[in-house]
């Protein structure tokens, strides 16, 4: 039956549009999928292969900014930056694992976070090119409903979901994991563990890009402190990922219903202000102490719980 759950769900997501849901809802259902596929990037690289990136936001700014500088300097649809973050952000990516996969553990963490933060700096001094702190902004959108924002978000997401099942099940995913179990032997085994960091690097920096390509033409503005922000962007994803499940296929889709509903819930109360942070922190030290693999990996744990079923020995 399981076998079955992908089919299904697709068919369920396929539908969601035509059940009448309000344009407020639809926002959502595009959020949800959006930071899915984010989700899904930063697990490839930092749940199958050890690597713990804390600079998304780096690959989601490019994607962003590829789209909108094509728009605002060369008068191109911003709809053409989402094949062409592909090759942009893929090209950065590899760039920057020259400089990072050198470094292992925290040291890499670190060089991730600072490769972050450098983009928004260059993004908001490059005025020429950016427009600095202004941002970029869509004079005239495309469509005006959400289905069809919608439906090329699913079309990405489903994407992602076949490319990641079809890495981790090939040879390429057991190196990701012999890596990331351990790299001193991987290489001893003859595993040039170099390059296959930079793959998964690449790889996981160009779907992450494309996502910020679609969220500059969805939401129709960025500036360099929305899309390359560590918190709005890097953190959350990490906590996707940690709630959703670590090295699972679901856990990003998971990650991404709870900590989209609990940031909108949050939003909605409005008298929170930083306090939010704290309980996003609260809610990560929670799954680290009590669900270490996450909703999905420790799935069998929490039935056991409630009393839903029973774990064989």
């Amino acid at each position: 039956m399981k076998k079955y759950y992908p089919f299904i769900t697709l068919a369920l997501l396929l539908v969601l549009p035509m059940l009448g849901f309000s344009t407020y809802v639809m926002h959502i259902f595009i959020l949800l999928l959006m930071w899915a596929t984010i989700g899904m990037a930063w697990n490839l690289l930092s749940g199958y292969c050890g690597q713990v990136s804390f600079g998304h936001a780096a690959f989601f700014g490019i994607g962003a900014y590829t789209a909108g500088i094509l728009y605002s300097k060369a008068g191109v649809s911003p709809w053409f930056g989402l094949p062409l973050s592909v090759f942009v952000v893929g090209v950065f990516a590899f760039i920057i694992g020259l400089i990072v996969l050198r470094l292992r553990g925290p040291f890499f963490a670190l060089a991730t976070l600072a490769s972050g933060e450098v983009f928004r700096v260059s993004a908001e001094n490059m005025e020429w090119l950016t427009s600095g702190t202004l941002g970029i902004m869509l004079q005239k959108r495309l469509w005006v409903s959400k289905e069809p924002y919608y439906y090329i978000i699913l079309a990405i997401a489903v994407t992602t979901f076949i490319l990641m099942k079809y890495l981790v099940a090939s040879k390429l995913g057991y190196f990701f994991v012999a890596i990331r179990e351990d790299q001193d032997a991987a290489e001893s085994m003859g595993i040039n563990t170099t390059l296959y960091k930079t793959i998964a690097l690449v790889v996981s920096g160009m779907i992450t890009g494309v996502a910020g390509a679609f969220y500059m033409n969805y939401m129709g503005y960025i500036d360099p402190h929305i899309v390359f922000a560590l918190h709005d962007v890097s953190i959350i994803t990490i906590m996707i990922v940690m709630v959703g499940g670590v090295a699972t296929q679901w856990g990003p889709f998971v990650g991404a219903v709870i900590m989209v509903m609990l940031q909108e819930a949050v939003r909605s109360i409005g008298s929170l202000g930083a306090l939010h942070q704290a309980i996003f922190g609260l809610l990560l030290i929670f799954i680290i102490i009590f669900l270490p693999n996450g909703i999905v990996g420790d799935f069998r744990k929490i039935k056991r719980f409630f009393g839903l079923g029973r774990v064989r020995a």
